[in-house]
């Protein structure tokens, strides 16, 4: 199933024990559905307050009922920010953590004087002016396969700190800038740091040249702060085989 949501009211996708999240709210839905306890396997996670347009999960269940009608079923059982965006059925060994991934992340950040009070939760307001060029230059030095152990929080859990950045763009719309993160996996707070790093460099209180220097020192004391949660959107996620 492909899975989006408005991640405010959430502690985020992980079943947490006296907490709200994503994935509790699937499997409450799904077993009022099935009418036996079902429980989804997420292909990735998301933080308290993080948004997504395209989480993907799975369930085994042995009900009758075409594939492509769970979706509307469950959206009758769920809170209005959650929506089932489509479902389907995959072959029996299909595991969503166990094939290759392509992920695109976007941080937004209203850049103005003023937030909007429509943006507040969507969006992290820096009042002062960002200079995108900058900050694209700064995003270069991520490109490519790297140890990100400087853009990766200290509590990870990952075996490595190695991933791939397949590109980063910084665009501007208004008084909107987005930073568009796409890579074949991330660490744990990964895109949250790099957003943080690259405001830095927009803000000029580093340099584009810099980012290089905070990359190869293998320390997360060396990057950026680590931006707020609800500037960041899960934009798109996709199989490189498709299931």
């Amino acid at each position: 199933m492909c899975v989006s949501y408005d991640g405010t009211a959430y502690s985020g996708w992980q079943v947490q024990d006296n907490a709200r999240t994503i994935e509790g709210e699937l499997n409450k839905a799904l077993t009022d559905l099935t009418g036996t306890p079902t429980e989804v396997i997420g292909a990735s996670r998301t933080d308290a307050g993080v948004h997504s347009l395209a989480s993907m999960c799975v369930f085994d269940t042995d009900m009758r009922m075409p594939a492509d009608k769970y979706s509307f079923a469950l959206n009758t059982r769920l809170p209005e920010d959650i929506r089932v965006v489509w479902s389907k059925e995959v072959a029996e060994d299909f595991h969503p953590r166990h094939v290759n991934t392509v992920k695109t992340y976007e941080y937004h950040i209203y850049n103005a004087e003023f937030c909007p009070p429509t943006e507040r939760l969507y969006a992290f307001h820096e009042r002062r002016p960002l200079d995108i060029n900058l900050m694209q230059e700064g995003a270069a030095y991520l490109i490519g396969e790297h140890d990100f152990k400087s853009f990766c929080s200290v509590n990870t859990t990952a075996e490595t700190t190695i991933r791939t950045i397949l590109d980063i763009k910084v665009n501007r719309n208004g008084e909107k800038v987005i930073i568009s993160v796409t890579g074949t996996g991330f660490l744990y707070n990964q895109v949250r740091i790099i957003a943080g790093t690259l405001m830095w460099v927009g803000l000029g209180i580093r340099k584009p040249e810099d980012v290089k220097d905070m990359l190869e020192a293998l320390d997360r004391e060396a990057a950026g702060p680590t931006a707020p949660a609800h500037g960041l959107l899960l934009k798109v996620f996709s199989f490189a085989d498709e299931p």
